[in-house]
């Protein structure tokens, strides 16, 4: 019998990466590609779908099947993920009419999510959607573009998202996983599972939306097209897919209720999962992967992105010295700030640089550097931001438990896995030990799924044998009393400053 292989592949905000599998979950390749950001105003957040989603995606596949000499016909099934939940329109051909406004970190629709909680009102939301209105949902981002852009908005056949864009370009079919779904807030319902008829006609028309789906159906098969473009065979099946986030879960295994996924990216994105509907305004909820697992989420807006604007803005001389010597620059800023004390000696940083997602839900909100003295030096300013971050996964972590839910583990995954220091001084501050998960773990997740969906992996029992985890980070009882007073005063300082944020974005 010959050989199975199976192809996953994730879009994220800086970066792509792409990996083959064999039908035992191990990795016969992995690859990468970056691709840039845009920012055309301050709150923006934008990508180019043609290059960054479809151009990448054409490339990581064509370079794994020339790294591994593997017969596309030999790869059973393709898995694919990207950061979500986006706003594309698309015209009837499926051809973009603007680059994509992506997730929570893209703030211009701060006005629409005011005027939907006014009419709708918020409450009422909540309990029909299962999620506040916030800059992470997708329906202020579709009003914003019907007022400021009423062009593209009369034009636009579609609004979707990254991965049901990729699907329909491999296969023609336009679908959506309903983890995804739930974040089309205001206009998908729990009760339904399904879109919102009746509150549709403000926003777009349903046949603008896609077709909801569970993330390990099948979507469809590759048209030739497709093929031609990527270098895998005509026909092979492509599953529904999911978000990055949903993506990384898969690949370290969290399926159960009381695991938690504490992805440290570009931005800082959680998943607690559930065995039954829990809601709370300063979080997210919905479905899970599976049909009888419900998931709350949580998320904020930077962290990688935090420690690469610190790097490039303040910190040029590192990265030219890493240029020079071929070092990673973070690693240089770590090793100069390895011996500054828990709290970084009075210093707290709010990591609010692209406004804050959960729990507060504040487009306005801003990044503060708190209690600057002369005796601070660059390498406490890099700890505070490290640690502001982890102070704000210990405020998730305080409503998880508010809200009774049993927090049995907890895996790290994503690109900040790579800097263990981070993880351990996370895990210090939170007082839970912490487990990593693979670096390629979105690909890799969206790969296990193509080979569940597909029927070469039995179930998800099946699966979790399969995967793999690196070290866990022991918390210090030492150093988690001594960052407790932090964690109140970060919490304090937001709550005593928001109104200034707010005021200094005053015309």
């Amino acid at each position: 019998m010959r050989k199975a292989f199976f192809l996953g592949i994730d879009i994220g905000t800086y970066e792509s990466k792409g990996v083959l599998i064999d039908g035992e979950g191990r990795i016969e390749a992995t690859a990468a590609r970056p691709h840039p950001l845009s920012t055309p105003q301050p709150g923006y957040a934008e990508h180019d779908a043609e290059t960054a989603w479809w151009g990448d995606f054409c490339t990581l596949s064509r370079q794994l099947l020339a790294d591994t000499a593997v017969d596309p016909q030999a790869v059973k099934a393709v898995g694919v993920s990207t950061i979500a939940p986006c706003c594309l329109a698309v015209d009837d051909q499926g051809t973009p009419l603007r680059p994509a406004i992506l997730y929570g970190v893209d703030v211009r629709a701060a006005e629409q999510i005011d005027e939907l909680n006014r009419l709708l009102g918020a409450d009422n939301v909540l309990s029909k959607t299962g999620n506040p209105i916030t800059s992470q949902s997708v329906g202020p981002k579709i009003l914003w573009l019907k007022k400021h852009e009423p062009d593209i908005w009369h034009r636009a056949a579609r609004f979707v998202t990254g991965t049901t864009w990729l699907v329909a370009r491999l296969t023609g079919q336009w679908v959506v996983d309903h983890y995804t779904a739930a974040y089309f807030t205001p206009l998908y319902m729990l009760d339904k599972a399904d879109w919102d008829d009746e509150l549709l006609p403000l926003f777009c028309r349903r046949d603008q939306l896609a077709e909801c789906r569970w993330t390990d159906e099948i979507a469809g098969h590759l048209t030739p097209e497709a093929a031609r473009a990527t270098g895998l065979a005509a026909g092979t099946p492509v599953m529904t897919g999911t978000a990055d986030a949903a993506a990384e879960a898969i690949g370290v295994g969290i399926f159960d209720p009381g695991d938690l996924l504490l992805m440290f990216g570009s931005s800082i994105y959680m998943i607690h999962v559930v065995d039954q509907l829990r809601t709370d305004a300063r979080l997210w909820a919905g479905p899970y992967l599976q049909r009888d697992r419900w998931m709350v989420a949580a998320g904020m807006s930077t962290a990688g992105t935090l420690t690469r604007w610190f790097r490039d803005q303040l910190a040029r001389d590192v990265l030219e010295k890493a240029e020079q010597t071929g070092q990673n620059a973070y690693d240089l800023l770590m090793q100069d700030s390895k011996d500054i004390p828990p709290g970084s000696d009075g210093l707290i940083v709010l990591p609010y640089l692209s406004g804050e997602r959960t729990p507060i839900h504040d487009p306005k909100a801003r990044g503060v550097f708190f209690g600057l003295t002369l005796g601070h030096r660059r390498e406490h300013l890099y700890r505070a931001c490290l640690e502001g971050v982890g102070y704000g996964i210990a405020q998730h972590l305080e409503i998880f438990a508010e809200m009774g839910l049993e927090t049995r583990r907890i895996v790290a995954v994503g690109g900040g896995t790579r800097n263990p220091p981070w993880l351990q001084l996370t895990a210090d501050i939170c007082g839970r030990p912490l487990s990593s998960g693979q670096a390629f773990g979105a690909a890799y997740g969206d790969a296990l799924l193509a080979a569940l969906g597909s029927g070469h992996i039995a179930d998800v029992a099946d699966l979790k044998s399969r995967v793999t985890l690196g070290p866990t980070y022991q918390p210090d009882p030492g150093r988690h009393r001594r960052y407790q007073p932090y964690v109140r005063l970060y919490q304090q300082l937001y709550q005593q400053t928001k109104n200034l944020m707010a005021a200094l974005q005053q015309p």
